[in-house]
């Protein structure tokens, strides 16, 4: 059996934990710079509240039902979220706890009877809630797939099912499929549901019926046929292989303010050059290639299009490398050839490509200090994790960050912050 654990409403949720007058009260948070809705509580939705709206247009109705709103506090979801996944390990072997994304684990139960799923379950989930005060929901079914389509459904009824689902036999799955729509479907996107319901497959039961050479032809070849064994029952999806090596690495920031200064440019693209070689490193990889670019803000005449065209280039690197310092050289010369003058900057963006495994690269006779470089990499990346924030940085980032995205509405960062923890009087 495989399970996975998903916190509710999990943004939500964090700045609940701290103010518990929150309670029953609709909350919402939003996404970078203060832009759009990107969590919501149960009892915002029932409210209106729309995913992804923008804030402004969101806000006469927050305003007029006092929805309380936060910016988005990512070193206090970073780490709940550790804890999270930390209460799971304490339970279960490391090997059998894949961490999915922020708020979501699967959980591989295969030792347990199944008679026994349910009540383990229960003991993970009181476990987390009790430890953390993070609610969560957990599906459980045969496979990765199915305990999906059982936590959507134990989400949607979470009194009538405890917050617990378990699909343990063939009616159970069957009626789950019925009631699960094509586009709800984990690895089922928006244009292969608009596709299907063409082809007069609305449920994942629909689905289901279907044979091996219609997946094949239809779903996107082996990808397609192991969704459909998964929604058989059949595992096909084993724990960690979903976390594949990423080919190409991003970050990308919008501007707190409008920029026009070189230097803020030279800042942010040192920085966001940094934030992609620490991901770079977690995957143990060297990147070949770095790509910049920068988007100006459109004139007033530009009408609907809020931003004019994207200026970028690349650099080919002598050699694949995860060291920061060696990445942002590159950065900030290319920074230097296509930065205008006169023009209003909104938006950055750093981006490693030609990535290899860090294992891979072959050593060179002129580079004698990889060592050197390794162990300082290692050095800046344990202390910027301990302390749950960057707090060393090459001095090209900048100190001043005027630049940085706007989070009027932030709370406290509670539990990675001395000056900043949680007073009880």
């Amino acid at each position: 059996m495989r399970a996975i654990v998903d916190c509710n409403s999990f943004y939500c949720t964090c700045e609940r934990l701290f103010r518990p007058g929150l309670d029953q009260q609709p909350v919402v948070v939003l996404s970078n710079n203060d832009g759009c809705i990107i969590a919501r509580s149960d009892e915002a939705k029932q409210l209106g509240i729309a995913m992804g709206e923008p804030y402004f247009k969101a806000r006469p109705l927050i305003e007029k039902n006092k929805i309380a709103t936060f910016s988005s506090n990512y070193y206090l979801y970073g780490d709940m979220s550790w804890r999270v996944m930390e209460c799971m390990r304490s339970l279960l072997p490391p090997e059998c706890v894949e961490v999915y994304s922020v708020d979501e684990a699967f959980l591989d139960l295969s030792h347990l009877p199944i008679e026994q799923v349910h009540s383990y379950c229960l003991v993970i989930k009181q476990r987390i809630e009790q430890w953390t005060g993070i609610r969560v929901s957990i599906g459980a079914a045969p496979t990765k797939v199915l305990s999906k389509v059982a936590n959507r459904l134990c989400k949607k009824n979470k009194i009538a099912t405890g917050g617990i689902l378990v699909l343990d036999d063939p009616e159970k799955i069957t009626e789950a499929l019925r009631q699960t729509a094509v586009a709800d479907i984990w690895g089922i996107g928006r244009q292969y549901a608009e596709k299907l319901r063409s082809m007069n497959i609305h449920t994942a039961e629909d689905l289901r019926k279907q044979n091996t050479a219609w997946a094949r032809k239809i779903l996107g070849g082996v990808t397609g046929v192991r969704l459909l064994h998964e929604l058989q029952g059949m595992p096909c999806i084993g724990m960690l292989e979903e976390l594949v090596t990423k080919k190409m690495i991003a970050t990308t920031r919008m501007f707190g303010k409008d920029v026009r200064e070189l230097s803020a440019i030279r800042e942010a693209i040192a920085t966001y050059t940094s934030r992609a070689a620490e991901k770079l490193r977690r995957q143990k990889g060297a990147a070949s290639c770095i790509h910049i670019f920068l988007i100006p803000k459109s004139p007033p005449t530009a009408g609907k299009f809020r931003h004019g065209p994207v200026v970028g280039t690349y650099a080919t690197l002598p050699r694949a490398t995860d060291a920061t310092n060696d990445l942002i050289k590159p950065a900030l010369q290319m920074v230097q050839e296509i930065f205008e003058e006169g023009l209003i900057y909104k938006k950055a963006g750093v981006m490693l490509s030609g990535i290899v495994p860090r294992d891979a690269v072959q050593g060179s006779l002129f580079e004698a200090e990889d060592s050197k470089k390794a162990a300082l990499m290692k050095m800046i990346d344990n202390v910027n994790f301990a302390m749950r924030g960057h707090l060393l940085n090459f001095a090209a980032a900048g100190t001043a960050g005027h630049w940085k995205m706007r989070q009027e509405m932030r709370s406290p960062r509670y539990t990675t912050r001395w000056e900043e923890l949680f007073l009880i009087r």
